[in-house]
């Protein structure tokens, strides 16, 4: 085969695995702005909160599971098992007739999903050599953090436009491309130790994020936070947390080693990546909820400015692949953090008089804080493991993230949803009982259709109200930010560079296949 033939081989499985990272992602966040529409369709208002946590307690508690098999028995067939089961549970997420078997049907994406999202990142680093992969970092980082944010907008444009199904009939002819790419062009040529698999560990790690995913979701909304239930679902994740602690310190190839948080790079960027998560879920779910609720307009509308934050990050996942190629990683994240950490603090003083082009500046910031962790963090978190290794660690490091995502919606949602409800208290404290608005019916009380039936001077209360409960929430969220800036500021010296000079910069193989010196590196 040419070297012309062998650079479009190669292309195609880049084009193959960013399309799987685009459909995986976007599902993480798409449904969000559906709901209500899928709520008036199927019903179920009492189990709508199902339909998002089944699609995010698969993905999470199959990123470690698959990134391990992906070590042990190659990743090409894990991942084109990913696609295969997400476009099987998106085709049936389409044809559900009732919220529980929409349900049923986003726990099968979420295991399609958990096999995708990480061995996409580590093949990247297989068939790449060290001179390459922080650009095309970069480009995955990019495609990542741009469908995480478009997500809502791509929720709210298909059910105002189209039918809130297409939200899932979309993913079918981008996943069958992506599939036919992988299976035609991507080559495997390294052998696989096979080892057993950890079936307790498994088992008990999916356990303990159904019980602590459940605890949080319907935490404060279903149950009060000290009823039986939510009680019994902590206990139960402390229980088998716990377990799955003592059986991967016993088992000879567990599903997440300890021995990997040994190494000081791979803990750091672990940890940032949680904290980055927690912070970063704050901007993408509560700047639209400020834009439709403080300057009125529709779904679609407040998506679309979360655009100054998706270029934002965008172009800072690119930059920020480069510059891993010439400076330590550490050196780049504590640049990401302190732009990150000033972004935050910037939309913390967000009012009602701030105007759409300020508030844009300051999404600018936040993204461009935030987009070099979506490409430096996964090089780094497996920069010191072999390819046999490399699985596990990318998994790991998207199991965390993920986990401080979903931990920083509850909290964060705590936060502002208390501040929002003691702000309306005191505002109409003086109001009969039946002229004041209930915090509980307020936010639905914006709606661009029911805005006009709203007396000014209530309304002008409740935007200040909404506002102000947003940028507490924003103003917390530092707090995460600011620890992130300390776990990567341990993250030592090691840098792309080390890679290129270990092997010697190889040549290339467009073929799909590592290069030689590649899979005998570390």
């Amino acid at each position: 085969m040419n070297a012309q033939a062998q650079q479009s081989r190669l292309g195609f499985v880049v084009a193959g695995l960013l399309l799987g990272i685009l459909v995986a992602s976007i599902d993480n966040t798409i449904v969000s702005t559906a709901m209500a529409t899928i709520v008036s369709d199927l019903g179920g208002m009492d189990k709508f909160v199902w339909v998002t946590s089944a699609y995010l307690v698969t993905e999470m508690a199959g990123m470690p599971i698959f990134g391990k098999l992906s070590d042990m028995y190659g990743r090409k067939k894990f991942f084109v098992f990913g696609i295969a089961v997400f476009l099987l549970g998106s085709m049936l997420c389409g044809t559900a007739e009732t919220i529980t078997q929409l349900s049923i049907y986003r726990a099968i994406q979420g295991i399609g999903g958990g096999a995708m999202m990480p061995i996409a990142f580590t093949i990247v680093f297989d068939i790449f050599p060290a001179e390459k992969r922080g650009k095309m970092g970069g480009l995955f980082g990019a495609v990542f953090g741009t469908s995480s944010l478009f997500g809502p907008l791509a929720g709210a444009y298909f059910t105002d436009h189209l039918d809130w199904r297409w939200i899932f009939y979309i993913n079918i002819p981008v996943g069958i491309v992506a599939l036919l790419f992988i299976i035609l062009f991507y080559k495997e040529s390294h052998e696989h130790s096979k080892q057993r698999i950890d079936w307790w560990g498994a088992t008990t790690l999916v356990g303990a994020i159904i019980c602590l995913m459940f605890a949080l979701e319907l935490g404060g909304n279903e149950y009060a936070w000290n009823s039986t239930q939510i009680i019994g679902l902590f206990a139960g994740f402390a229980v088998l947390f716990i377990t799955f602690l003592f059986i991967e310190s016993k088992v000879a190839e567990p599903i997440i080693s300890f021995a990997m948080f040994r190494k000081r790079l791979f803990a750091a960027s672990t940890s940032a990546g949680l904290f980055y998560g927690a912070a970063f879920i704050t901007a993408a779910l509560y700047i639209p909820i400020f834009v439709q609720g403080v300057f009125g307009g529709t779904a679609t509308s407040s998506g679309l400015m979360l655009l100054p934050m998706t270029l934002g990050s965008v172009f800072a996942a690119q930059a920020g692949g480069i510059l891993a190629n010439k400076m330590p990683y550490r050196n780049v994240m504590i640049l990401s953090a302190v732009i990150f950490i000033t972004g935050v603090a910037l939309l913390s003083t967000i009012t009602p008089d701030t105007t759409k082009f300020i508030l844009s500046i300051y999404m600018l910031i936040t993204g461009f804080g935030i987009g070099f962790s979506f490409s430096v963090l996964g090089m780094s978190s497996i920069h010191s493991f072999d390819m046999r290794q490399r699985g596990s660690a990318n998994s790991t490091m998207a199991f965390i993230r993920s986990l401080g995502m979903t931990v920083g919606i509850t909290i964060f949602g705590i936060i502002q949803r208390n501040s929002f409800s003691s702000g309306m208290a005191e505002s109409f404290s003086g109001a009969g009982a039946t002229g004041a608005p209930t915090s509980d019916n307020a936010r639905q009380l914006l709606a661009p259709e029911s805005r006009a039936e709203i007396p000014k001077e209530v309304m002008d209360k409740i935007i200040d109200v909404l506002s102000n409960s947003i940028s507490t929430t924003f103003l917390w969220s530092i707090v995460p930010a600011a620890l992130a800036l300390v776990c990567v500021s341990l993250m030592g010296k090691a840098s792309m560079k080390d890679l290129m000079q270990h092997t010697g910069k190889p040549k290339k193989d467009a073929s799909g296949e590592p290069p030689a010196a590649e899979v005998h590196s570390h």
